[in-house]
C-alpha cells in the first residue's frame, strides 16, 4: 500500500529531490513501460547491456545530494551577493550598458528565444534568422564594410580569425603579421597565442610604423587602448599598397559618431558589440562582430545569414555558404567555429534597432561628452591628459599621485584601469552621468566643477573629435532601425519573430550530437542578476569573490564529473575546447622537445571541427577507418599509430562515438595511442551518456572538452551562447590557457590565452552550477541512464519502419541512434531532407541530418523528453513512413506528394489545392497536430538561389510581404 501524506515519512514530505523528477521526463511508470518494450528487466540491465563493464566508475560521483530549487538559488544568491558591484570604467572592450527592459524580458528571460537551436532548418527560424540579418545590417552600416557575418565568440578571437583570414587572401608572400601596440592586451595575448601555431611572425609597434615592415595582414585598433581616436586612411592604403590585408578593431558605440573602418579603406572591421545591451557578465558571453569586403565573402569565418527565396518566391533568410562546412571541408575549413553568439547578436541588434539612429547617436553624444568635460575639468585643474582626441577614452598621466588616485577613485565607488607606473584610464559609458563625472572630478583634483560651465566651454570648442574624425555618412537607414521605438511596438515586433521559430517551448528537438535538453527556469534566474551580470572581468579580484567560489565549486563540480584534476574556464565554445585542449597536448610534447609530433589521428566518423582544429593547432590529420559497424577499426588505428610513432601527437575522438555507440575497444585504443608517445583527446559532445556511468579519465583520455550547452544545461540560444571548458589529466595541467590580464596562479602560469576573458562567458556558468546542485549525484547518473532509454526507446519503436544504422555488441545504441534513408531514397527518391521538412508539418524539429553518414538522420531524445512527447515524434516518423509507402507504391506521384511539397504554409491552405492528398493530410497529417499547430512562415526555401543570388543584408520591409 502506498504513502499518505499522514503516514509518509518526513524525508519524503521535503521533496529534497523534487528537481530530479522535473528534469528528467519520463516518470516511473512510463520507465516500467519503455523498458518493457525494450525487454529489459530495469535500468541497471539495460545499462549493463549498453556501457562496457570495463569503463564502468565502481563508485557513485563524489557530489552532494540533490538540493531543491529555492535552496539552490539561496545559496547562489549568497555567494553572487559576495561580488561588489562597483561603477566599471575600466573599458578595455567592456562597458556599463542598460538593457532595455523589452528586450530583457522578451529576449534574454524568453525560452521562445533562448531554448531554440542553430537555424539549419531555416523554414522553421524565420523569426531568429531576421534578428540576425538587422544584426548584419547594424554591423554593416556601423563599420563601412559591406558584408557582415552573425557574430563571432568575442573581440579578441575575432581579431585572430581576422590574421588567419588576412593570411587566406593576402597576396603577400611574408609571414609576418603586423599587430597595432595600441590594441586591447588581451587581444595581443590570444592573437599571440593562434599566431604560434601557425607559425606566423608577430610584429609590434605603433601603428604608423606598420607600413615599414613586410607583412601580409595588420590589425589597428581604432579607438586605441589610449583612448586615441586616428583618421587611419593614409596608413590603411600605405599598408595595403604592399600586399597586406588591414584588419581594424574598432568599438560599435564610437562607430555612431567616428569615420568607420570602411571609410578609411580597411579590409576587415571587428570589435565587441558587448556594449549594446549585453551586460558585462565577468567577461561574457557577448557577440563579436565581423565585417569585410563582399569579395572577401567565401573567406570569412563563422556564418553569414543570406536572403533567399521559398517556393513560392517569397522572401526567405536562411544561413548561407559556410553551413556545416567543416563538414565538407574539415582540415580546409576557414575556421573550427562551429557555433556563434546568436542570443547576443539578437540583443545588440535589437538594441539597435529600439534605440535607432537618433537614439544611439544621443547616447553615443551623452558618453563622448561626459568624457570631454571630463578632459576640460582636468586640464583646468592642471593634470595632463595623454590623448589629444577621445571617444570614450581619457588617459592620464598622474606619476606619484597614482596610487593615491586609483585608492581615492576606489573608495569612491569606480574601478579605473591602472595603466603601467603612472598613469590611469578612465572610459565612459551609457549607464554614466554628470553626477560621476562630478565626483570623480573631485576625487582626482580636490575640486568641485561647475559642470554647466565646463559643457558649455566643451560644445563650443569639440575639440576631442574633430570634424576630420567624425562620420559624415548616414546609419541604420532601412526602415526596421526607424518604426518599433515605442514599447508597445517593440513588444510586438518581438512577439512576431518569435512566432516564427520552432524552440524547445514548443517541441522536442531531437538533434543528435547535439543535446537539447530542459534549460530550467531557476537555473536562468540567476543570469540576470546585477551581482552576475554588472562585475566588469578586469575589475580588482577581491570584487568578485562570488563569482571566484561559484567558479571554483563548478569546477570541483567538474572534476568530479570527468575524473580530471585540472578544469579550465576559459573556452568559450565547444569548438574553443577542443582548441585548448589540442593546444596543452601542443605545448606537452614541446615540453619535452618532441616538436616533431604534429600527427592528429582522427577516426572518419569525427566531429567536423576535429580536423579544422587539429590544423589550427598545426598538427596534420591522418584519417582512420571504421568497421562495418561504426566502430574505429582497431587494426587500421594501430597500423597507422606505428607508422607515425615517431611523430605521433594525439587521437581525437568522441565517446561513445559519433554513430551512438558504446565502442568496447575504447582502453585498447586509447592504450595503443599512449603506447606510440601519443595523448588522446576526447570529445565531449556525447559526454551526456557519460555522466555518473563512466568519465573520460576513467576510458583513459589526457583531455576533454565539455559542452555546458549540451550536457550541463545551457541553452543554445539560437546557436550560441556556448562555454567549452576542458578537463585536464595532471601532467597536461601545466599547458592550459592562462591571462595576460587577470592572470591566475599555479603551474599554468605564463601560458597563453585563447579567449578574451579570464572565465570565459562566465555569467552563464550559475546555469550549469544550478543544474548540477539541484540534481546531485543520484539525479545526474539518472539522467544519463534515462537518456540512454529515451534513445534505445526510440530506435526499438522505429526498427521495423527504418534501419536503425549502428548498434553495440547487445544490440543497445548509447544516447542517440542513426536511421538510415539511403534505402528509401534509392526506392522512391524521397531523401533525408524532405523528412526533415515533412516533420515541420508535424510539429517538430528535425534530428541531424547527414552526419555523421550522409543519407541518414541522428536521434537524441535526452532525458528530459516525456514518454508522451517521445510516442508522438515516434507516431510522426511512422506516418511519414507511411506517406513514403504511398509514393514508393505509385498512389502518390513521386513529385507531387507532402514530402516534397514540405513544409507546408498557410500560405498552402488558402490557395488553390491540385494535390492528391488533401488539405488536412497537408497540415493535420495526426490527429494531435491540430492542438498545438506550429505553422512555418514560409515553404521550403531554395538554397542554390540563395547562394547564387548572395545578398546578407536588411531587404526592404515589403519584401517579407510578398
Amino acid at each position: 500500500m502506498s504513502s499518505t501524506p499522514f503516514s509518509a515519512p518526513l524525508s519524503d514530505l521535503e521533496q529534497r529531490d523534487a528537481f530530479i523528477g522535473r528534469h528528467i521526463g519520463p516518470d516511473a511508470d512510463d520507465i516500467a513501460a519503455m523498458l518493457s518494450v525494450l525487454g529489459a528487466s530495469s535500468l541497471d540491465a539495460l545499462i549493463e547491456q549498453t556501457v562496457p563493464p570495463a569503463i564502468r566508475l565502481s563508485a557513485p560521483l563524489p557530489l552532494g545530494e540533490p538540493m531543491p530549487e529555492h535552496e539552490a538559488l539561496g545559496k547562489l544568491k549568497a555567494i553572487a551577493d559576495k561580488n561588489v558591484v562597483k561603477s566599471s570604467m575600466i573599458g578595455m572592450g567592456y562597458y556599463g550598458t542598460h538593457v532595455p527592459n523589452v528586450i530583457l524580458r522578451n529576449v534574454l528571460e524568453n525560452p521562445g528565444w533562448y531554448t531554440a537551436y542553430t537555424p539549419y532548418q531555416a523554414e522553421i527560424a524565420q523569426g531568429r534568422l531576421e534578428a540576425l540579418l538587422n544584426y548584419q545590417q547594424m554591423v554593416i552600416d556601423l563599420t563601412g564594410m559591406e558584408l557582415a557575418n552573425a557574430s563571432l565568440l568575442d573581440e579578441a578571437t575575432a581579431a585572430a580569425e581576422a590574421m588567419t583570414m588576412a593570411r587566406r587572401v593576402s597576396k603577400s608572400k611574408a609571414n609576418a603579421f603586423f599587430v597595432d601596440e595600441a590594441c586591447w592586451p588581451q587581444t595581443i595575448d590570444v592573437v599571440r597565442t593562434r599566431a604560434a601555431l601557425f607559425g606566423f611572425e608577430l610584429v609590434f609597434g605603433a601603428a604608423e610604423e606598420a607600413a615599414q615592415h613586410e607583412v601580409f595582414g595588420a590589425l589597428l585598433q581604432n579607438p586605441g587602448q589610449d583612448g586615441t581616436v586616428r583618421d587611419l586612411t593614409d596608413l590603411i592604403a600605405a599598408l595595403k599598397a604592399t600586399g597586406a590585408v588591414v584588419a581594424v578593431a574598432c568599438d560599435l558605440m564610437a562607430q555612431v559618431l567616428v569615420k568607420s573602418p570602411g571609410a578609411m579603406g580597411a579590409d576587415i572591421a571587428l570589435g565587441s558589440a558587448q556594449r549594446f545591451g549585453v551586460p558585462m557578465g565577468f567577461g561574457g558571453p557577448h557577440a563579436a562582430f565581423f565585417a569585410t569586403k563582399d569579395a572577401h565573402k567565401r573567406a570569412v569565418p563563422g556564418r553569414i545569414i543570406g536572403v533567399s527565396i521559398d517556393a513560392r518566391g517569397k522572401t526567405a533568410l536562411r544561413m548561407a555558404l559556410q553551413t556545416r562546412e567543416q563538414h565538407i571541408r574539415r582540415e580546409k575549413a576557414n575556421s573550427n567555429i562551429c557555433t556563434s553568439q546568436v542570443l547576443l547578436a539578437n540583443m545588440a541588434g535589437m538594441y539597435a534597432v529600439y534605440h535607432g539612429p537618433d537614439g544611439l547617436k544621443t547616447i553615443a553624444g551623452r558618453i563622448h561628452r561626459l568624457t570631454a568635460i571630463m578632459a576640460a575639468g582636468l586640464e583646468a585643474a592642471g593634470m595632463t591628459v595623454v590623448n589629444a582626441t577621445a571617444f570614450d577614452t581619457l588617459v592620464l598621466d598622474t606619476g606619484e599621485q597614482t596610487d593615491d588616485l586609483m585608492a581615492g577613485a576606489l573608495a569612491a565607488g569606480y574601478n579605473l584601469r591602472r595603466c603601467g607606473n603612472t598613469g590611469i584610464g578612465i572610459a565612459f559609458d551609457e549607464t554614466h552621468t554628470r553626477d560621476d563625472v562630478i565626483a570623480l572630478l573631485g576625487v582626482l583634483t580636490g575640486q568641485l566643477p561647475d559642470i554647466d560651465a565646463l559643457d558649455a566651454e566643451v560644445a563650443a570648442r569639440n575639440e576631442m573629435l574633430p570634424e576630420a574624425l567624425q562620420r559624415t555618412d548616414a546609419i541604420l537607414t532601412h526602415p526596421v532601425f526607424n518604426q518599433h521605438h515605442t514599447e508597445h511596438e517593440m513588444l510586438r515586433y518581438l512577439k512576431r519573430l518569435q512566432n516564427k521559430d520552432l524552440a524547445l517551448d514548443h517541441s522536442m528537438i531531437s538533434l543528435g550530437s547535439c543535446t537539447m535538453k530542459l534549460n530550467a527556469t531557476a537555473e536562468m534566474i540567476p543570469v540576470t542578476w546585477a551581482q552576475f551580470g554588472n562585475i566588469h572581468p578586469f575589475c580588482p579580484i577581491d570584487q568578485a569573490q562570488g563569482y571566484v567560489e561559484m567558479i571554483e565549486g563548478l569546477e570541483d563540480y567538474l572534476r568530479a564529473v570527468t575524473g580530471f584534476p585540472a578544469i579550465s574556464m576559459q573556452p568559450n565554445s565547444g569548438a574553443q575546447g577542443e582548441y585548448a585542449g589540442l593546444l596543452a597536448i601542443r605545448r606537452y610534447h614541446d615540453s619535452r622537445g618532441d616538436q616533431a609530433r604534429n600527427i592528429c589521428l582522427i577516426p572518419k566518423s569525427a566531429h567536423g571541427t576535429n580536423p579544422a582544429t587539429a590544423q589550427m593547432c598545426g598538427m596534420k590529420v591522418v584519417v582512420v577507418d571504421c568497421d562495418d559497424n561504426g566502430n574505429v577499426d582497431v587494426a587500421d588505428l594501430k597500423a597507422k599509430a606505428e607508422q607515425h610513432a615517431a611523430s605521433l601527437a594525439c587521437l581525437m575522438i568522441t565517446y561513445p562515438s559519433t554513430h551512438g555507440v558504446f565502442e568496447s575497444a575504447i582502453r585498447e585504443i586509447c592504450d595503443t595511442i599512449h603506447a606510440h608517445g601519443g595523448q588522446v583527446y576526447m570529445d565531449g559532445a556525447n559526454l551526456n551518456a557519460q555522466v555518473g556511468l563512466t568519465s573520460p579519465a576513467a576510458i583513459g583520455a589526457d583531455v576533454s572538452h565539455m559542452n555546458l550547452h549540451k550536457t550541463f544545461c545551457i541553452p543554445h540560444g539560437g546557436g550560441g551562447p556556448g562555454m567549452g571548458p576542458i578537463g585536464l589529466a595532471a601532467h597536461l595541467a601545466p599547458f592550459m590557457a592562462n591571462h595576460v590580464v587577470q592572470p591566475m596562479q599555479g603551474p599554468h602560469a605564463g601560458q597563453g590565452a585563447v579567449s578574451a576573458a579570464p572565465w570565459g562567458s562566465a555569467s552563464i556558468l550559475p546555469i550549469s552550477w544550478m543544474y548540477i546542485t539541484m540534481m546531485g549525484a543520484r539525479g545526474l547518473k539518472t539522467a544519463t541512464e534515462v537518456a540512454i532509454l529515451n534513445a534505445n526507446y526510440i530506435a526499438k519503436r522505429l526498427e521495423g519502419h527504418y534501419p536503425v544504422l549502428y548498434t553495440g555488441e547487445h544490440g543497445r545504441v548509447a544516447h542517440e541512434c542513426i536511421i538510415d534513408i539511403r534505402p528509401i531514397k534509392a526506392a522512391c527518391g524521397i531523401t533525408e531532407v524532405d523528412i526533415a521538412k515533412r516533420l515541420m508539418d508535424y510539429g517538430f524539429h528535425a534530428p541531424t541530418m547527414s552526419f555523421p553518414v550522409a543519407g541518414t538522420i541522428m536521434i537524441e531524445p535526452t532525458e528530459s523528453e516525456p514518454r508522451g512527447e517521445l510516442d508522438r515524434f515516434i507516431e510522426a516518423l511512422i506516418s511519414i513512413r507511411q506517406e513514403i509507402a504511398k509514393i514508393e507504391s505509385g498512389d502518390w506521384d513521386a513529385e507531387n506528394n507532402p514530402l516534397k511539397h514540405a513544409p507546408h504554409s498557410q500560405a498552402d491552405v488558402i490557395a488553390d489545392w491540385d494535390r492528391p492528398y488533401t488539405r488536412q493530410e497537408g497540415v493535420f497529417p495526426l490527429p494531435w497536430v491540430a492542438d498545438n499547430k506550429f505553422w512555418p512562415s514560409v515553404n521550403r526555401i531554395d538554397d542554390v538561389y540563395g547562394d547564387r543570388n548572395l545578398f546578407c543584408a536588411c531587404v526592404p520591409m515589403e519584401a517579407y510581404e510578398a
